[in-house]
């Protein structure tokens, strides 16, 4: 379960999910700030499960460094942001650079229902700088070709590349009927999966979140 550790210099500015700040240092200033303005806010909120409020972290009076702790028990991946854009899946969102905008977009109906990966709404980075992501347990950056998708269960994607095309799917055969593939998938095992396509990479973790939660004694 790692830390980000930020160094940060006077006037540079992050903002982060709610509750991750763990330590900063006394040159720095927090501040509690509706993201992208109110309606996306209550959009991130009651869509995605995100808090309405995040926090602003500033080096105001000096350079100063500080921790940053994710919701998730796991690993984070920093992400460039500018030529390529990214879309997050519920939880992802840790922290971003103060050039980066995190926007709620709606996604097809499949997906939407079946996916996994947010609902209706997802999020989707804007702007230029950096974004962190986080999954539960380690994660994987995958690369996809236009001459290679790929095939990721659905309760492990974290975030892809904006991109691509993603579609889902019940199993990996492309050549049976839905019946014989929702009986292939009930006894298997398999499950849904998200076929991605196109040139882009798509982040995937280790671990399935409802399928821990579901271990769990009750």
């Amino acid at each position: 379960d790692p830390f980000l550790h930020v160094s940060m210099k006077r006037g540079d500015k992050i903002f982060c999910e709610s509750n991750a700040m763990v330590m900063m240092e006394d040159g720095l200033e927090l501040k509690g700030k509706l993201q992208g303005g109110l309606g996306q806010a209550l959009l991130r909120r009651f869509a995605n499960d995100e808090s309405l409020f995040q926090q602003h972290i500033e080096a105001v009076r000096a350079d100063g460094d500080c921790l940053l702790s994710p919701t998730l028990d796991g690993d984070m991946e920093i992400l460039d942001v500018g030529n390529v854009q990214y879309t997050l899946t519920d939880g992802a969102f840790v922290a971003a650079t103060h050039g980066v905008e995190i926007k709620v977009k709606t996604q097809g109906l499949g997906t939407a229902l079946f996916g996994d990966t947010g609902g209706f709404f997802v999020m989707n980075t804007a702007g230029n700088g950096q974004v962190v992501v986080s999954g539960y347990g380690s994660l994987f950056k995958l690369d996809v070709t236009p001459d290679k998708d790929i095939l990721v269960d659905n309760g492990h994607v974290v975030c892809w590349d904006s991109r691509l095309q993603h579609e889902v799917s019940v199993n990996t055969s492309q050549n049976t009927g839905l019946l014989a593939s929702l009986v292939n998938s009930a006894t298997s095992g398999e499950g849904m999966v998200l076929r991605f396509k196109g040139q882009g990479s798509v982040v995937v973790c280790s671990r399935n979140r409802s399928n821990s939660l579901s271990w769990l004694p009750s």
